[in-house]
């Protein structure tokens, strides 16, 4: 392996990277199947791909990576034998921290001898390069790279919705017979009460760990913009005033990571365009930014990020589309307001959906998944969270989650007005 081949991987499309991490470490470290758990990878944190020798790994789980995560993160590496894909196996993990979300990279290896210090040591670097490059890409936050962030986000956040209803729908049920007074065989009847309840704290641990791999809170989010921007301004005569969101500007509201990537690069080029545009004031006089102020707070469906400067007030649009700032927000459905008053200064508020952007001219409802499409339904019956409950086998707090989701991706802000839509656009089955 040399650096050609890590060449190869880095220059590969998202989707190809993990394919050709696979094929460079083939040859030195044999493996069959090859799967990653990293938060670097908003869209997809956990991802496998099987060597066209061996298994795919489609069994592989998160659940099984997460266990070997600390071992490796011990020592950088290790190998052994562990529970992957449901079966023992042979198995190389290694962990980068290359990143302050970190990242497992899981080999299923072919051969019983232990990994050569040389190529465990290659193995690692590579490893590194790798997830470095994934975290460059979604901290600069491309356009393309976002588009397709959001998209496959979405996508999969319906699936895990829809899998957690299914899954959570069928255990209730089956705790809600074995409970029953009137079955016979009580040890019997315990023994798989405490099954099921085992499996639905899983499904709940499994959805906790998925969340937070690919979302932050805001406050945490605004804190590492923080951290960025105070070397950058570091010897220069600018005071940098921060106002991070607190309780009531939605602190702890956990944030998609493809929206706080895009907010922190968003505010990054705003203050680097507001310092290289200064100049001097009506009068012709020097008038230098000496103050620059950041706020955001987390509203209902989105952040909303404001820069303002003390400058004198010269900055304008086409600086900032210079920088690729409204493209990077047009990429999520965001927008931007460029407030510039000579003598006084600049403010600049760029806004970012929490949920997918609509797109003008569909279907409002295309943006729902399934199970919200038949909470709507029932909503659009006139039915209310008991009985939409008790029809769709779901809990009472299910439903307001997905009754809440459904308000905001429709745009809309009463249950009314979500079930005129529905009756609109034939959502009622009638």
């Amino acid at each position: 392996m040399d650096l050609t081949a890590a060449v190869d991987v880095i220059r590969a499309p998202l989707g190809d990277i993990l394919p050709r991490l696979s094929a460079a470490l083939f040859d030195a470290i044999p493996h069959r199947a090859v799967a990653e758990l990293s938060g670097n990878c908003p869209h997809s944190p956990f991802k496998t791909h099987g060597h066209p020798s061996g298994d795919p790994g489609a069994a592989i789980t998160t659940t099984e990576l997460a266990a070997l995560s600390p071992a490796a993160r011990a020592e950088g590496s290790w190998q052994g034998r562990a529970r992957i894909g449901g079966a023992d196996v042979l198995v190389l993990a290694l962990y980068s921290d290359a990143t302050a979300r970190g990242a497992l990279l899981v080999l299923v290896r072919t051969e019983e001898p232990p990994v050569p210090a040389a190529a465990l040591a290659t193995a690692r670097v590579l490893w590194d390069l790798v997830t470095a490059h994934r975290d460059r890409m979604a901290t600069e936050a491309a356009p393309g790279v976002l588009a397709q962030s959001r998209a496959a986000a979405a996508a999969r956040a319906t699936a895990i919705a829809e899998l957690v209803d299914a899954h959570g729908a069928a255990l209730s049920a089956l705790l809600g017979v074995l409970r029953r007074r009137d079955l016979d065989d009580p040890t019997a009847r315990a023994r798989a009460v405490d099954l099921a309840v085992t499996a639905l704290a899983e499904l709940r641990a499994r959805t906790d760990r998925d969340q937070a791999l690919v979302e932050e809170p805001a406050g945490d989010a605004f804190a590492r913009l923080a951290d960025s921007l105070r070397p950058e301004l570091r010897g220069l005569t600018v005071r940098l005033d921060l106002g991070p969101p607190g309780t009531e500007e939605g602190a702890d509201r956990p944030l998609p990571a493809d929206v706080a990537n895009t907010a922190r690069a968003v505010v990054r080029a705003v203050v680097h365009a507001m310092l290289d545009e200064q100049g001097p004031g009506q009068d012709g006089a020097p008038h230098p930014v000496r103050r620059v102020h950041i706020g955001w707070k987390v509203g209902e469906g989105e952040l909303r990020a404001t820069v303002r400067d003390d400058g004198p007030g010269v900055l304008r649009r086409t600086a900032l589309d210079a920088r690729r700032v409204g493209e990077r927000l047009a990429a999520l459905g965001g927008r931007l307001d460029v407030d510039a008053v000579p003598e006084w200064g600049t403010t600049v508020t760029a806004t970012v959906p929490l949920g997918p952007p609509r797109m003008a001219g569909e279907d409002p409802l295309y943006a729902l998944g399934a199970r919200e499409l038949e909470v709507l339904e029932q909503l659009a019956r006139g039915r209310r969270n008991r009985q939409i409950a008790q029809e769709l086998h779901i809990s009472e707090s299910t439903v307001k989650f997905h009754v809440a989701n459904i308000l905001e991706k429709l745009g809309v802000t009463s249950r009314g007005e979500a079930a005129a839509l529905a009756h609109a656009w034939g959502a009622t089955g009638s």
